[in-house]
């Protein structure tokens, strides 16, 4: 199959070093090896051998298909569709380097994985009872920060940014003259996109922000925007939780889709835009969104879309006038 005669794994920390150059994201690059890793320990199986066993020869069409047959046994098809992607991706740099000869994927199965549909906050008036219960201080811990906690899901409902991207804002990532304050965020793959906050938003980050020089002192650019009760960045872990208890506090756990969390709050953000008729450009361009096909999504469930779409059908221009001149009556 090809004229490279070390060990695949080898390989795989040399594709991923040459990854490097498009600047993924260490977690971009954390899921390519752990995809890569995951695929190769079941080839291992396959053919009775260790992984950094498996050689070029070994990483034959048959073979791949039972490691990945494998692999998905106990996967989502997203997670198995992303691993396909992966390998598809590791064996086109290779064929391009001259090492193997073509790309045996073709014949490896891939799942039809369905577009996800969104799951805002469930009731109408959800969002507001959520930010009134927090400024109220209802979520109740052994050291209340409500002015954090409103910040917090504050910015979520208002940016509908996604959970990383709020983790990795700086102080300093707002910026603007008082009252047009801008956000700048690094989304996936890098690609930056400036989002705009009004008054009110910008009324509770600094409001956040005297609370946080009160009990850590002086707040420097380069810190992170949001920290946890000890003054340290928030981590994943730890945003989660706060959301999840600010649901609970405030009543609201039962309107949450089950496995959304923060992802619910972007969700929200994006509905309300499109019931508000945000065009889906617009829509993409907040969200961070690199085609217009996954925001299209927002537009697709929203009961104003839909209702302004039954009702272009040319049939109630008659229904209509025969209201009008008393018909039915």
């Amino acid at each position: 199959m090809s004229g490279q005669t070390g060990p695949v794994v080898e390989a795989v920390e040399q594709y991923l070093v040459a990854r490097r150059a498009a600047k993924p994201s260490p977690h971009t690059v954390a899921a390519y090896r752990r995809d890569l890793h995951g695929v190769l320990g079941c080839v291992a199986r396959v053919v009775g051998v260790e992984p950094d066993g498996v050689a070029w020869e070994d990483l034959e069409a048959g073979v791949l298909r039972a490691a990945f047959a494998e692999f998905a046994a106990e996967r989502a098809a997203s997670s198995v569709l992303r691993a396909w992607s992966t390998w598809n991706g590791f064996f086109a740099f290779w064929v391009s380097e001259r090492v193997v000869a073509g790309n045996p994927m073709s014949a490896v199965p891939r799942p039809r994985v369905r577009p996800g549909t969104p799951k805002p906050l469930m009731g109408e008036d959800t969002p507001e009872r959520l930010l009134e219960a927090l400024a109220r201080g209802a979520r109740k811990a052994r050291d209340p920060w409500p002015e954090r906690d409103l910040a917090v899901l504050a910015l979520a409902l208002l940016t509908g940014m996604r959970s990383a991207e709020m983790l990795a804002l700086r102080v300093e990532s707002v910026g603007g003259r008082a009252g047009e304050r801008r956000i700048r965020v690094v989304g996936k793959g890098g690609g930056e996109r400036i989002l705009p906050i009004e008054v009110p938003l910008e009324a509770l980050l600094e409001a956040y922000l005297v609370s946080r020089r009160e009990r850590f002192g002086v707040v420097r650019g380069c810190d992170p925007l949001l920290v946890d009760n000890r003054g340290e960045g928030l981590r994943r872990g730890g945003l989660q939780y706060l959301v999840k208890q600010c649901y609970r506090h405030a009543g609201v756990h039962d309107r949450v889709a089950r496995g959304t969390l923060v992802h619910a709050l972007r969700h929200t953000f994006a509905t309300r835009l499109a019931e508000d008729g945000a065009s889906v450009t617009e829509i993409m361009h907040l969200l961070g969104h690199s085609s217009v096909a996954s925001s299209q999504a927002y537009i697709e469930v929203t009961a104003r879309a839909r209702r302004e779409a039954a009702s272009s059908n040319r049939t109630y221009g008659v229904v209509r006038r025969l209201v009008a001149e008393g018909g039915g009556g």
